[in-house]
């Protein structure tokens, strides 16, 4: 497993942790998780720092997501519309010169 995503796995196991446990305590407080290389002492303010890491590599993958959807939309050209135009007919009576358009 690469460490990118080992990394990505334990903090996502630490904020889980830390959302189950319901942390409603001072910014000096420990907590305890439970590991497969045995218990882990995480201060709180590593698991801001944690959190704030996997937020900001969930924004850049988003925004890497967006990117490859803008890079595949091809801009389609204006659609050719047909105008109309009026058919005018002039006619000449006396000097003057009458335009019936329909």
């Amino acid at each position: 497993m690469p460490a990118a995503a080992g990394s990505t796995i334990f903090a996502s196991a630490v904020l889980a942790a830390v959302a189950l446990a319901g942390l409603a305590s001072p910014a000096s407080a420990q907590i305890t998780i439970p590991s497969t290389n045995g218990r882990v002492q995480v201060q709180q303010n590593d698991l801001q720092t944690l959190q704030n890491r996997v937020q900001r590599q969930q924004f850049q993958q988003q925004q890497q997501q967006y990117r490859a959807q803008d890079r595949v939309i091809v801009q389609q050209p204006a659609p050719v519309v047909p105008q109309v135009r009026p058919s005018c007919q002039t006619q000449i009576i006396g000097s003057t010169a009458v335009s019936t358009c329909r």
